[in-house]
């Protein structure tokens, strides 16, 4: 059941710390204010105002997209009102409003160009709802990518329009093979593949072989824990890094570096982003008795919290944790090298783990709103993550609901993808673990917890 609409919406989600706060506020008035904004303020200006790519589609395409969806939908869509039509493309595809929209223009996670075109930011992925409500920083669990991606490339085939860089690489890759998840490592080994040292473009590059593997997006707000980013924390932390997913042939080695202050901004904004406290009740006692069985079972790898918080930043060997290896697998140790031997590592100076061998044990704070769980998006709840026995093979989220018995996302189980789902479209509706790199196995820490102990337990994350 979901109770959510029962908070307050400030109370509930959009309160995520004071500098995203303020960063709402200042980014409004303009590039004439810079010199007196924060970094963090400065990061979420450029972050929302500057588009640093190429428009994907336009206002055009976008209000067009009903006529290329599925019969049902598509003559719903026809006898609704323009805006109505606009609530159910942000629901088919996972997007957005923007703080303070007027209900057009691009949603959150794209920047206008000023001609009407809707440009990509890190917030397509990163900012989502928790139960319906809009989330600075939280993983972006709705987003339908490659529905989006394949049926504005339809459409523009329809009009003889011409076909944007996504349009053209959703042809070579797979974009996500489930809503909420995207191919994003993969995107970063194709880019990095054609640039040398400096981020110069190569005139010889040589397409590496892919291992293509679905990921979920990380809160930002625990980026400001960690000293090694990505789920197998080979790479120190750094703004540059930032700039891998802005690496299209377009922007010169020259333009990248050139943009170095500004994305040094724009992780300062995301830094400045904390976790939301969890707005419902959670019964004290029992939280206690968790947090003791929590630091005597769990810290050692995800650290702690409150006064005296710490966090490790460990690597925990694949053969300990035993998840998905796919991800592990689809960088080499030469790819690795590369990053730390380039302008992203400062030449070497940067420490680099370039053979991890396993999967970071990542900070839990605001672990209520992150769902789902693992570095795959493959286990929907934190019940399901304590009982790992019991997590199910097939399953698809509800677009509104938050579960609140479980903790996390409001879910239909099977055991298998509906007959009637035959379209791919459709098929990415569910998470199937049986794909590959999809797996829910593995973390099978809490087998050795009582149920009294488990229950304690997400009793306490419910705090963190």
């Amino acid at each position: 059941m979901n109770r959510f609409a029962r908070f307050p919406y400030c109370v509930a989600l959009l309160c995520v710390g004071l500098g995203g706060w303020l960063s709402l506020q200042t980014a409004a008035h303009g590039a004439d204010d810079l010199s007196r904004m924060t970094p963090a303020e400065r990061g979420y200006y450029w972050l929302t105002t500057k588009p640093y790519l190429p428009a994907d589609f336009d206002d055009e395409i976008f209000e067009s997209l009903w006529k290329v969806w599925p019969a049902p939908l598509r003559e719903q869509a026809r006898s609704a009102t323009p805006a109505d039509r606009r609530k159910m493309a942000f629901a088919r595809y996972g997007l957005i409003e923007r703080p303070g929209s007027s209900g057009s223009g691009p949603a959150l996670g794209y920047t206008s160009d000023g001609q009407g075109g809707w440009c990509m930011n890190c917030l397509a992925c990163h900012s989502g709802k928790v139960a319906g409500q809009p989330t600075l920083g939280v993983p972006n669990s709705h987003y339908a990518l490659e529905t989006l991606v394949s049926e504005v490339r339809q459409l523009k085939l329809q009009m003889g329009k011409p076909l944007s860089h996504m349009d053209k690489g959703g042809l070579g890759m797979p974009l996500g093979t489930s809503r909420g998840t995207t191919n994003a490592v993969i995107f970063g080994v194709a880019l990095g593949a054609m640039r040398d040292a400096d981020l110069n473009v190569r005139q010889d590059f040589k397409v590496p072989k892919f291992i293509h593997n679905d990921a979920d997006a990380p809160p930002f707000w625990n980026v400001r824990r960690k000293s090694l980013l990505y789920a197998d924390g080979f790479a120190a932390k750094s703004h540059r890094l930032l700039l891998q997913f802005v690496m299209l042939p377009r922007n010169t080695g020259e333009t990248l570096r050139g943009w170095e202050e500004e994305y040094r901004d724009i992780l300062a904004w995301i830094e400045s982003l904390e976790a939301p406290r969890y707005p419902f009740e959670i019964q004290r006692e029992l939280a206690a008795t968790g947090r003791t069985v929590f630091e005597k079972q769990c810290s050692r790898c995800h650290g702690t919290y409150g006064e005296q918080a710490s966090y490790p930043n460990q690597i925990v060997p694949l053969e300990e944790v035993q998840t998905d290896p796919l991800r592990l697998q689809s960088l080499t140790v030469e790819r690795r090298e590369q990053m730390r031997d380039s302008w992203f590592g400062d030449y070497g100076k940067k420490p680099y783990v370039v053979d991890p061998q396993g999967y970071v044990a990542q900070p839990l704070n605001g672990i209520w709103a992150s769902a789902p769980y693992f570095h795959n998006g493959s286990v929907p709840t934190l019940w399901h993550v304590l009982h790992p026995d019991e997590r199910p093979v097939v399953w698809r989220r509800t677009e509104e609901g938050y579960d609140l018995e479980k903790v996390g996302l409001e879910v239909k189980v099977s055991d298998q993808v509906p007959a009637e789902a035959k379209s791919a479209a459709e098929q990415r509706e569910y998470f199937n673990t049986r794909r590959p790199g999809k797996s829910a196995a593995g973390h099978t820490f809490p087998n050795s917890l009582t149920e009294d102990e488990k229950r304690a337990v997400l009793e306490y994350l419910k705090t963190l």
